[in-house]
């Protein structure tokens, strides 16, 4: 029976992932005579990850940069191998664990420090031939990019994340590499400073990371040739995609305004706000602009089907409700949903999922964003280690469309574990300064405002995050102060 698309069945998450196709140097046998050089003999039990490599890679230089993963994999051998990260608090650093077969394994602190890979993970040093020049380049290693079934009797497909996201305010991630299957090392989004010319090169799991993971320095350690040919041609290794279905809601608009029923005890979404990041003013020196958050930390994804009024620009909203085995069970009318025909938007908004306020030094309301209506989707991954977390939400059909004008129903998704974050371009979305003195103030992240979605609990739904207002008139400024150790990105200086 195939497993539902929001339920983890056992330890893995419960979702179809498409099936990668697997290059041919690695669709062997593992410990094949006839595979190259990067192919061993199966490791120790307590050491399921072998760096593999090609024994040649022929490459190509444009303007002294090379774009390219090496084919460097890591492949798992006897069990799969799985890091979880968390952060307990934004005061704490992140903790990362190895789930191995004997339990348990904490890797050295610091290891994380963000939720985008492990840092230092890889050594590469590709020495030219003929000449002295080495250049050594180390890089932090996600293994949740495209991944290969390298064997024929391995799992059909692999549930763990097809990426490491990004968010300053993520709580948790998982990464993973399924039995039987291979994960890049090198990411192909920064280059490699080479000449052409043909380079020697040496690749090494770091000895912090073997040394956790039980490595024995065979299978930590490939050496293969790199050919790097002047620009006019595509490098060997290029990732593949994966496919994409289409949301599909309920079949007819339910007759009533409720139906069915949700069992007490039964899986619900839990909708949470993380501070408000990216802070600035605008150029024009009036507008507070602002990213926002609202995730769903609960067992179950928050599922709202849109179902179109005749002749109207508007939607009658029905959330739907599931049991532990994925059975929808009931749903309830929450709103509406209406076509926004602006710009930056152009799609279905449900009402009523977020609200934006800038409140006073005494927490009164000063300033309310325009913005009120949202097209949910799975935007940040915000902690894949709560129950039942979606860890592909985008290859299932329960995915969220957000529609075009002539849509006669929609279903829009949050799946559990991730958020939908909103940056400043959306129009509406900004508070005027215009009038407010200088001083302390709190933007508030307010989820499910009017309480009109069915949620596990209301009592985290808001996040209040402290500015410290400046400036004169069409010329304001605004300080933002630090979150516990985090460290937000920086664009153009701001």
């Amino acid at each position: 029976m195939p497993r539902h698309p929001f339920r983890r069945a056992g330890r893995l998450a419960g979702v179809t992932a498409a099936l990668a196709l697997a290059l041919p140097a690695l669709a062997l046998p593992l410990g094949s005579a006839s595979a190259s050089s990067g192919a061993q003999a199966a490791p120790d039990p307590a050491s399921p990850l072998v760096l593999w490599a090609p024994q040649k890679v022929v490459t190509y230089s444009y303007g002294g940069e090379v774009w390219s993963d090496l084919g460097l994999r890591v492949i798992a051998q006897g069990a799969p191998f799985e890091l979880w990260s968390t952060r307990p608090s934004y005061d704490q650093p992140i903790q990362t664990v190895w789930r191995s077969a004997g339990g348990d394994v904490a890797l050295p602190a610091g290891v994380m420090k963000d939720f985008s890979g492990m840092a230092k993970f890889l050594k590469v040093e590709m020495r030219k031939v003929g000449s002295d020049q080495v250049r050594t380049s180390r890089r932090t290693a996600c293994l949740n990019t495209w991944s290969e079934r390298v064997r024929p009797d391995a799992p059909a497909t692999s549930a763990y994340p097809r990426s490491c996201y990004y968010n300053p305010y993520t709580l948790g991630s998982v990464q993973g590499v399924e039995e039987g299957w291979a994960a890049p090392l090198v990411s192909v989004d920064r280059p490699l400073h080479l000449a052409p010319g043909r380079y020697a090169v040496t690749a090494t799991i770091t000895k912090a990371y073997a040394r956790t993971f039980g490595l024995a320095p065979s299978d930590a350690t490939r050496k293969f040739r790199l050919v790097v040919k002047k620009e006019g041609g595509e490098s060997d290794y290029r990732p593949t995609g994966h496919a994409s279905s289409v949301a599909r809601p309920a079949a007819h608009e339910p007759t009533s305004a409720s139906g069915g029923h949700r069992a007490p005890g039964s899986p619900v979404p839990d909708l949470r706000s993380l501070p408000a990041w990216g802070i600035q003013v605008s150029n024009s020196g009036r507008f507070l602009q602002f990213s926002a958050t609202v995730w769903n930390g609960g067992d179950s994804p928050l599922v709202v089907d849109g179902f179109r009024r005749e002749d109207e620009d508007e939607m009658d909203a029905y959330q739907y409700f599931f049991d532990g085995d994925g059975n929808q069970t009931g749903y309830q009318q929450v709103g509406h949903m209406h076509w926004d025909a602006r710009t930056t938007h152009q799609h279905w908004h449900f009402e009523d999922f977020a609200r934006y306020s800038l409140l006073r030094a005494d927490k009164t309301e000063a300033v309310r964003s325009k913005k009120e209506a949202f097209c949910l989707a799975n935007t940040d991954a915000v902690d894949q280690t709560v129950p039942n977390a979606n860890w592909n939400p985008e290859n299932t059909d329960l995915s969220t469309s957000c529609g075009d004008y002539g849509s006669l129903s929609i279903r829009e998704v949050l799946a559990s574990g991730w958020g939908d974050t909103y940056g400043q371009f959306r129009a509406g979305q900004s508070f005027n300064l215009d009038g407010l003195p200088n001083g302390k103030y709190y933007i508030a992240v307010i989820a499910n405002p009017e309480n009109r979605l069915v949620e596990g609990s209301t009592a985290n739904n808001v996040s209040l995050r402290k500015v410290i207002l400046g400036g004169k008139p069409g010329a304001r400024t605004v300080r933002v102060p630090q979150v516990g150790v985090i460290e937000e990105p920086v664009y153009d200086g701001k």
